[in-house]
């Protein structure tokens, strides 16, 4: 009977062993270093989320009724708040959308349109320099009209197609409405920078 030695591969050299023990050092390192960056991620997301809906809603604007100041397809960016000062932009809700106005009146002030379009403001005419024409519009209020209280009296920046504060189908907007100020445009990028 002949017997047959059984041959035991080589053992590992000690460069081979040290190569294999980086590889797995690497493979750790790396699974660590993308679940450190994932969480990162996550958090980022999670609060640039936060921010955006809580304090700074990013919206885009649709329609034309505050041309020239704002275009259809512009990013802008608001600013929660109660503090509205005459002539701030304003974002609101009505019914489902939100709707983009310029603040004209507050609460008690009394707002006066002639047949050409100039606004008076408590007797006084607006100096309104980001309009390219004047115009009475869609208006069916009686007019003088005294801002209610808790309420502010809002005007597209383009009078003759913008549906406002002078139609009973808007009506002033109560503070509850008001998603905040508008203060940044986003995009386009040419007219990156603030508004007012």
């Amino acid at each position: 009977m002949t017997s047959k030695l059984r041959q035991f591969p080589e053992p590992p050299s000690l460069e081979q062993l040290e190569a294999e023990l980086d590889r797995e050092k690497y493979k750790r390192r790396y699974k660590r270093v993308l679940r450190s960056t994932v969480y990162t991620l996550v958090v980022v997301a999670a609060v640039a989320v936060l921010v955006a809906t809580i304090w700074m809603p990013v919206l885009q604007i649709y329609g034309a009724s505050m041309t020239p100041t704002l275009n259809e397809g512009d990013i802008v960016i608001c600013v929660k708040g109660s503090d509205f000062a005459l002539g701030d932009l304003v974002a609101f809700y009505m019914g489902n959308k939100i709707l983009v106005k310029r603040c004209i009146a507050g609460p008690g002030q009394w707002v006066e349109i002639d047949e050409s379009g100039n606004v008076y403001v408590d007797g006084k005419l607006l100096d309104e320099p980001y309009l390219e024409e004047k115009a009475l519009g869609d208006c069916d209020i009686e007019l003088p009209y005294q801002v209610p209280d808790n309420r502010y009296f809002c005007m597209g920046d383009h009078r003759s197609t913008s549906v406002d504060s002078r139609s009973t189908t808007v009506g002033c907007v109560s503070s509850e409405q008001i998603v905040g100020k508008i203060v940044f445009r986003v995009w386009p990028l040419p007219d990156f920078g603030a508004l007012r």
